[in-house]
């Protein structure tokens, strides 16, 4: 019987793909980076805390708060204005209302130049204090910039102790004015007694934030702003020699107490420097100073 081969069934075709049109996407918008991706880790970490470039303003606020917060600045800025409108009081008191002064003003320099020593010593503290304690490190940590934490605290320091100073000699000039019979000051008196008197201890003030940059220690600093302000006028004294007559003159002429007696139109000498020289003498010696300490700052590991 023969049998028919059965045939395989024919594989089944493939249906015919559809043609599918492709629809045209929108432009999709660019992605914008995170706020903070500029401050991402090596790993593309974003912190969640809010992250912000740091500026001047930040160091002058830290230093403010700094400044204000010590108890080293109320002692001796406290103690400054007891010395100053105090022994200007009572020196007006002494003299009395019968006794004719001239210049009126001049009884406000003995307060002022006790007064300077105070803000010297607060010129010191305020950036000698942190190498003390080591605090310095977290100061750097918080502000790398080492220029900008040292202008910081200068622009702080300086503004402060003007201010105070000024507002102290403002005082003494007007109880002096009011208390005391003699010729009416100038404008250019007033002036010289009141805002350049509190200029020139400001300045004063920040030589010795310099000085105490440059040494980094307390008690060195200290001793050294009173070596400046005090010693050429000692020295003055034992220097009695006719050769030496031209530096002893030289040395009392441009010793800080002078200065301070020159704007209050009772020089030491009749020769030297007049009107707001004295200023502009220490003003020009400062800068250089606060210069070598940017560099020294610059240079040293802390």
């Amino acid at each position: 019987m023969l049998q028919t081969p059965v045939q395989a069934p024919a594989p089944a075709q493939a249906p015919a793909p559809a043609q599918v049109h492709a629809q045209p996407q929108a432009p999709q918008p660019p992605v914008q980076p995170h706020p903070q991706q500029a401050y991402a880790g090596a790993g593309g970490y974003v912190s969640p805390i809010p992250v912000r470039p740091t500026h001047l303003g930040h160091a002058l606020l830290s230093e403010w708060t700094k400044i204000r917060s010590l108890r080293s600045t109320i002692w001796t800025l406290g103690v400054m204005l007891l010395l100053c409108v105090g022994i200007g009081l009572l020196a007006a008191l002494a003299a009395g209302s019968d006794r004719e002064l001239d210049p009126v003003l001049g009884l406000g320099f003995v307060g002022v130049l006790l007064g300077s020593l105070c803000v010297i010593t607060l010129g010191v503290l305020s950036i000698s204090s942190e190498y003390g304690t080591g605090m310095v490190r977290t100061t750097l940590t918080a502000c790398p910039s080492r220029v900008r934490m040292l202008t910081a605290k200068a622009i702080v320091f300086f503004t402060l102790a003007l201010v105070i100073t000024t507002v102290a000699t403002g005082l003494v000039a007007l109880l002096d004015s009011a208390m005391l019979n003699g010729p009416a000051p100038t404008a250019d008196q007033w002036l010289r007694a009141t805002v350049g008197a509190g200029l020139y201890v400001a300045l004063l003030g920040l030589l010795a934030l310099s000085v105490g940059t440059l040494l980094r220690h307390s008690a060195g600093a200290i001793s050294t702003m009173m070596g400046v302000v005090l010693l050429p006028m000692l020295l003055a004294l034992f220097l009695q020699g006719e050769s030496l007559k031209d530096v002893q003159q030289a040395l009392i002429e441009y010793s800080v107490p002078s200065a301070l007696a020159t704007l209050y139109d009772i020089p030491f000498l009749s020769t030297g420097p007049t009107g707001w020289t004295p200023v502009w003498i220490l003003a020009g010696v400062t800068a250089v100073t606060l210069g070598g300490a940017y560099a020294a700052l610059l240079q040293r590991d802390v």
